[in-house]
């Protein structure tokens, strides 16, 4: 059989438990985010899900006095519930400091490293959805019980957090996880000709003022096969001119795997792999 037939018919058995830091992600580059897409990408390999747990903030007392944040946050949580999320409620405590400034905190840090280990008994797979460095030895504890541990996040990820990790993926390269509209307005399907997509530079070469975009065609279980020239890789290579970059990216600074690019596919010349147009820096990873 041949391994691309191989790779599409695999059938995961893994026990798979997602953990979502919400408040970590609304402050670094996720407002927006799609809560099935990150479902699916979580069983992108028809894993058997265990667990689904987000962990949000709630302050009691601006819902007391404010309705249309009580109904903003409620109606999420219903959304969430919908999806299949168990919601994890930290309430906001108020606190001043000695210069009787009034601050709030909700750390849902320690409830979620909780429970993520406690369930861990009955897990294969663990991710956590955050880019939190406390999480550090949560990860190395997870992995010593005998889990696989993936993290996924946007911006201002602990660069720890991402080496522990046994794989990290930035969100913003995950299709349709965070959405975008392609370029003039209509309704493309991500990584057909015709839509905005996001991936990163893997290749530049400085003589020739050219280099490579890699992205994410479709999520599957084979993230592994970066090679986009194999059949059964999920990647897709986009070929782009200095030209096309925005005036504040400079070249010479690629290719670096942690600048997250937005940019328009457009059909090359030659046919081939397409050509990324009108490329714009869209985050660190």
């Amino acid at each position: 059989m041949a391994a691309s037939s191989l790779i599409h018919s695999f059938k995961s058995t893994a026990k798979v438990g997602v953990y979502v830091d919400v408040a970590n992600l609304v402050r670094n580059g996720g407002y927006g985010m799609r809560y099935e897409v990150l479902r699916e990408f979580a069983c992108r390999d028809s894993a058997e899900l265990v667990r689904l747990n987000a962990y949000v903030s709630f302050d009691v007392d601006r819902a007391s006095k404010d309705n249309v944040y009580r109904y903003k946050m409620t109606n999420f949580y219903s959304i969430l519930r919908d999806f299949g999320y168990k919601v994890i409620e930290k309430p906001v405590k108020w606190y001043v400091d000695e210069n009787g400034n009034r601050f709030g905190k909700a750390n849902a840090d320690l409830d979620m490293a909780v429970d993520a280990l406690l369930q861990s008994e009955n897990l294969d797979r663990v991710l956590l959805v955050t880019g939190d460095g406390d999480f550090v030895q949560v990860v190395r504890a997870l992995q010593n019980k005998g889990c696989r541990v993936e993290t996924l996040a946007f911006q201002h990820i602990s660069s720890d957090l991402k080496k522990e990790s046994d794989m990290f993926m930035s969100g913003y390269l995950i299709p349709n996880l965070l959405p975008m509209d392609s370029p003039d307005g209509r309704r493309v399907a991500w990584g057909d000709v015709g839509s905005r997509v996001r991936g990163f530079c893997y290749h530049h070469d400085d003589n020739q003022n050219f280099g490579f975009m890699r992205f994410l065609q479709k999520v599957g279980p084979g993230l592994w096969i970066t090679d986009s020239r194999r059949e059964d890789s999920p990647y897709r290579t986009a070929y782009f001119r200095d030209s096309s970059l925005m005036a504040d990216i400079n070249p010479r600074h690629l290719p670096d795997r942690n600048l997250i690019f937005e940019f328009d596919l457009v059909r090359a010349a030659n046919g081939d792999n397409p050509e990324a147009r009108n490329i714009s820096l869209s985050g660190r990873s």
